[in-house]
């Protein structure tokens, strides 16, 4: 009986060619839509997920604003998991990294730069359990100088050696250290917000970093470190939670420890100093959305078009009750041909997916695969899709079985309207979803556009930032004094412009900048509430990125005031609740423990970070030390060959004056607009998702029309004998659909509203939500109906009248 299904529904899919291959395309492309975006959502619910990671929560601070505490630093002190660990039992360890965006190694003469490290106490392999390779995971971090390699910058420094025992010296802002390779680990995956390529132990933070000699014992004073504690199962994390809340371990009372998990981290946290850009789940949501959306709208249209084609199988249909069919034969029958149609479009489907995948991952800025580990991870998904095909197929099924034999026989189904209602609600269904994605997509855009245009009250074309290590056994003052030299040396250059030196700058990290919180005024005004950010810059800053003076100007090179000077913005000057920026000039402000910073000028505001977080309370010190070298390229240097040229140049300068140093360079502009990558990756997706939304929608609204055409086509054929043209035959057919898009609007319209606002909230400063939006998205989706309805209705109003009665 099996055998039989199979055998007629093959046949009767290969005699329906355009019907099949209408529901095979709308079908493949909602389940490689489908299937795409959840592998994207699998992948971003897969960061920090581990054996054990359901017990491991990060500490951080909450900083208090007016009367209400509010999520700080991801950072905390050196003292934060000792203290957590001796107070609270449940805390059974804990692990400090104190973080290195970069690090210069030399290995003999081989000099290469490694990013992404960390100094760590032992409890590290303890608590994150990825494997370690070679060593003892219990000593390879207790002593000083330690040093532990994953296993690909192990291949990088040693090549096919076995590093074990090997000495490493690393530089750290000028500083040589010695270290011993003790173990190594395998890469961490890529699925980790934290993703250490070395481990130093943590004993040698008093030899390599520069903190002074006090700052490594256990103190309240500097939060410069991530601290992961380890739980205790079981435990009660909302009492737990509360507890750290309210212990006051640090001994402040506008801050406090709190806890998150993992897991929560990459999709959840959006923190100032986060390790790595975060993912969002708001976006995550959107997608799933998104996904949900097409793969609905797939079945919808299977629903209708096999509704449609119901009508021209009554009479098969009442022939074989005739032959004695039984109705449960019929659904059978049905069924199998529902399941035949799903199982070639999943695998049509599957095929896309595949061929995608290099595009999408571009999109995306991820490197999926759809291997046997991703496709069992989306078993559940697999699930729900044939749970959906067997409902899917069990309406027209259930219809087609109910068609009375005398009737089907005479030809009188055709005038049934049995499930009319049902159809248009599918279809308003489908016109909604249209509605609020092309919302989405056209909200998105103008928020993308904005980003892009806004001005940032600075200026980062054509501007290079040198950022190569230097790699020297001199001292610190004689290494200082290359750097000026060199700095010199590329102003003679003609495609030089300007250089300057600066510790950060417009879009760099917060990694680059310092943080203090405790400011007094001299006429004992103070601060002891909100975090102000300092970084360090040298006189002619601000001129190179063009920042405008309100008051004041630059620092005073040889002045008696040396690196006391610094330079305030204009939320510096309503953080303090200072109204003009004059009554500040020459003021002598405290903090850090030193009570002669004077401030030379106050800056206008300007975006550091982008237009997605707010202005930052900023003070920019002087100080004459090694950084950054920015150097603006003349206009002579614009085209590709000229920055090329240029570029060759200033390396070979560098190398002459630091010969074994490392050399890396950013271009302003291009890290600016890396802040919004994510934005403009999930742009980019939502835009090629909602084509494919309305390109399903679109095949789901061509069935209706031809079922809506089978319906009226001998009205159709009555009103043009009695002289309707073919004008009034297509504003007949199209009216009924133009109703439904309107009551889709309507309900379309607050539903899009509230979730892209949802969405806008994301962004400290962003577009307006025009009125016109919502009205070119309504115009947009009545000219894909009018164009996608106008085709059945021309050829059904063109239709010889006799053709449409002579069955009468």
């Amino acid at each position: 009986m099996l055998k039989n299904y199979l055998k007629i529904a093959l046949r009767y899919l290969l005699k329906n060619k355009l019907y099949s291959l209408i529901n095979i395309f709308g079908l493949a492309v909602g389940i490689a839509s489908f299937v795409l975006i959840m592998l994207y959502v699998n992948y971003e619910k897969s960061y920090d997920t581990f054996e054990g990671s359901e017990n491991v929560y990060r500490t951080y601070m909450d900083y208090l604003e007016g009367d209400t505490f509010v999520p700080g630093d991801a950072m905390t002190y050196n003292s934060s998991g000792p203290a957590l660990k001796e107070m609270f039992p449940e805390v059974v360890d804990y692990v400090r990294f104190y973080y290195f965006e970069k690090l210069a190694f030399q290995v003999g003469e081989k000099t290469l730069e490694q990013p992404l490290g960390s100094l760590a106490d032992p409890s590290y392999f303890d608590i994150f359990n990825y494997p370690l390779l070679k060593g003892d995971p219990k000593t390879v971090l207790a002593e000083p100088n330690a040093i532990v390699l994953s296993k690909s910058f192990a291949q990088k420094l040693f090549g096919n050696e076995n590093p074990l025992g090997k000495r490493i010296s690393v530089f750290e802002d000028g500083t040589k250290t010695q270290l011993t390779v003790t173990g190594i680990m395998e890469d961490v995956p890529k699925t980790a917000h934290f993703r250490n390529s070395f481990l130093i132990s943590y004993e040698t933070e008093k030899t390599l970093t520069d903190f002074g000699p006090k700052a490594h014992e256990l103190n309240w004073n500097m939060n410069n470190y991530y601290t992961y504690l380890k739980l205790a199962p079981n435990t009660n994390i909302d009492v737990l939670r509360q507890k750290i809340m309210d212990s006051d371990i640090e001994k402040n009372e506008t801050e406090r420890h709190n806890i998150e998990p993992i897991e929560a981290i990459h999709l959840y946290s959006d923190k100032p100093y986060e390790v790595t850009a975060n993912g969002s789940i708001l976006r995550i949501k959107f997608l799933t959305a998104i996904a949900f959306i097409i793969l609905v709208l797939s079945w919808l249209n299977y629903v209708n078009l096999s509704t449609t084609k119901s009508m021209e199988r009554a009479k098969e249909a009442g022939i074989r009750k005739v032959a004695g069919a039984k109705k449960s034969q019929l659904i059978a029958q049905s069924l199998m041909e529902s399941i035949l149609l799903n199982f070639i479009a999943m695998t049509i489907g599957l095929s896309l997916v595949f061929a995608a995948m290099p595009l999408y991952n571009k999109i995306t800025g991820n490197e999926l695969y759809l291997d046997w580990e991703a496709l069992i991870n989306l078993t559940p998904y697999f699930i729900f899709i044939i749970g959906g095909v067997i409902l899917a197929g069990l309406y027209p099924a259930l219809l087609l079985s109910r068609y009375s034999p005398a009737k089907a026989l005479k030809g009188k189904v055709r005038a049934s309207t049995e499930g009319i209602g049902l159809r248009k609600g599918l279809i308003v269904t489908q016109f909604f979803a249209t509605i609020v994605l092309l919302t989405g997509t056209f909200v998105i855009t103008k928020q993308i556009n904005f980003l892009d245009n806004q001005p940032i009250g600075a200026n980062v074309d054509q501007i290079i930032a040198l950022h190569g290590t230097v790699v020297s056994d001199k001292a610190d003052s004689l290494v200082v004094n290359e750097f000026r030299v060199l700095k010199e040396q590329l102003e003679v250059f003609p495609f030089v412009e300007s250089t300057a030196i600066a510790q950060t700058y417009p879009g760099d990290s917060f990694d680059n900048l310092s943080s203090t919180r405790g400011l007094w005024l001299p006429d004992g005004r103070k601060d002891e509430i909100n975090v102000f950010y300092t970084y360090h810059a040298q006189p002619d800053y601000f001129d190179l990125v063009d920042i405008e003076f309100l008051a004041g100007g630059t620092f005073i090179p040889n002045s008696n005031l040396g690196g006391n000077q610094i330079v305030v913005n204009e939320t510096f000057l309503k953080t303090m609740g200072i109204s003009s920026p004059d009554e500040l000039l020459n003021k002598t402000l405290t903090f850090w423990g030193n009570n002669d910073w004077r401030v030379m000028g106050v800056i206008k505001d300007y975006y550091h970070f982008g237009l997605k977080s707010p202005v930052l309370p900023t003070i920019i010190r002087y100080q004459d030390n090694i950084s950054n070298i920015l150097i603006k390229l003349d206009k002579s240097a614009t085209s590709v060959a000229g920055v090329a040229s240029a570029l060759h140049q200033i390396e070979n300068k560098w190398r002459e004056v630091f010969p074994k140093s490392t050399f890396d360079y950013t271009f302003l502009d291009e890290k600016f607009e890396a802040q919004y990558e994510q934005d403009k990756a999930f742009g980019n997706a939502f835009q090629i998702f909602t084509v494919l939304s309305i390109l399903i929608a679109s095949l789901g609204l061509f069935g209706l029309t031809a079922y809506t055409v089978v319906l009226r086509k001998k009205e159709i054929g009555i009103r043009k004998v009695n002289g309707a043209t073919i004008t009034q035959v297509l504003t007949l057919l199209n009216k009924d659909f133009v109703k439904l898009l309107g009551l889709a609007f309507l309900i379309a319209i607050p539903s899009a509203w509230y979730v892209m606002n949802q969405w806008l909230e994301g962004f400290t400063y962003r577009t307006k939500f025009s009125w016109w939006i919502f009205a070119l998205a309504g115009v947009t989706a009545l000219l894909i109906t009018f164009l996608t309805v106008s085709w059945q209705s021309f050829k059904a109003a063109v239709t010889n009248p006799v053709e449409s009665l002579k069955d009468e």
